[in-house]
């Protein structure tokens, strides 16, 4: 494939993330509202409350430092790159070599990092209890995630995302135990990770419960818009990641698929991920902060048990066709 074809990707693999994320938080509200039995949002009402934060002036506190003002602008741009770098129709993009499991937890971790010292700039209550709170998740989560990835790199013996879809699409993956358990495992990070139930309620303004919403009280305007646009761009990333790493067919290889129907395979995955995270909110209850540990470190054991199992079950692989060479020509002497 040529160079010119693979930055044709990307280019459209980047304004297509930043195209379908409200569109998912717009069918997840919808799908959400009617399992409740309101009639819920329009599909592009996120759309709209974008428009109209962008149009709206900014309000800053007198406090408020340049870090205060830069962190949106930082932090979309970070959750937009590592949702650039996550194949989602196809793997032949400009910048599938830096599309490392790796770099991703790095920009997620940064982009993270800087939201909570937005959180503290202003000297709020809320500013620092959310950035206490979202610290402590980060300090579980991300542990898990490395584990995950770990996981899968036993597995494919790569953390590159094109690689490890190349592989799983190959069909000599099968059934293993570990990699449900990295799969339950991401899910829970995912869950954590974009403030969804039951660790946090995105739609609540309870100062007991906010986690998200406390480090972005005082942003309003367009500063707001883009912290709004990169919390929607970080669940579509999850959501293809997922894809990516666990269920990758209908993706567009070098070797098979087609541009359009991995594009219809991913809005087709995206569709059915709205609706069962919706289902799954409207099941549970939310939970006490104090348990979210509990919660997360289930994530990090889940994931480290895969771990364990794949790094167990492929040293008993290489050791059974090391030895049966000598087993053979022990047999032969006999």
């Amino acid at each position: 494939m040529s160079m010119l074809a693979a930055i044709l990707y990307q280019i459209v693999q980047m304004l297509l993330v930043l195209a379908l994320a409200p569109l998912l938080t717009g069918w997840v509200r919808l799908v959400k509202a009617r399992l409740l039995g309101r009639r819920g949002p329009s599909l592009l009402q996120p759309y709209r409350d974008l428009s109209r934060l962008l149009r709206k002036e900014v309000v800053l506190a007198h406090n408020a430092s340049w870090l205060f003002r830069s962190v949106p602008y930082m932090m979309f741009t970070a959750i937009w790159l590592a949702a650039g770098l996550v194949p989602v129709f196809t793997t032949q993009l400009a910048l599938a070599p830096t599309a490392d499991l790796i770099a991703l937890i790095a920009l997620l971790g940064s982009a993270r990092f800087f939201l909570a010292l937005a959180g503290m700039d202003v000297g709020t209550a809320f500013g620092g209890i959310g950035s206490s709170r979202e610290m402590m998740i980060a300090a579980f989560a991300e542990p898990a995630m490395l584990m995950m990835v770990f996981s899968v790199a036993i597995l494919v013996r790569s953390t590159s995302l094109a690689e490890i879809a190349d592989f799983m699409m190959s069909g000599t993956v099968g059934l293993r135990v570990s990699l449900a358990l990295a799969l339950i495992a991401l899910v829970m990070v995912a869950v954590a990770e974009n403030a969804r139930i039951p660790i946090d309620n995105p739609a609540t303004h309870l100062e007991l419960t906010m986690v998200h919403e406390a480090m972005v009280l005082e942003y309003s305007g367009r500063h707001l818009a883009l912290v709004e646009a990169a919390s929607m761009l970080k669940l579509l990333l999850y959501v293809a990641l997922i894809a990516c790493v666990f269920v990758p067919w209908g993706l567009a290889t070098g070797s098979h698929g087609s541009v359009p129907g991995g594009l219809v395979s991913f809005v087709a995955k995206m569709a059915v991920a709205g609706a069962a995270l919706a289902l799954f909110e409207t099941s549970v209850a939310k939970m006490r902060v104090f348990r979210v540990g509990e919660f997360l470190g289930g994530a990090l054991l889940l994931s480290l048990l895969g771990a364990i199992f794949l790094y167990v079950s492929r040293g008993c692989e290489w050791w059974t066709s090391a030895m049966t060479p000598r087993i053979s020509w022990a047999r032969w002497c006999c």
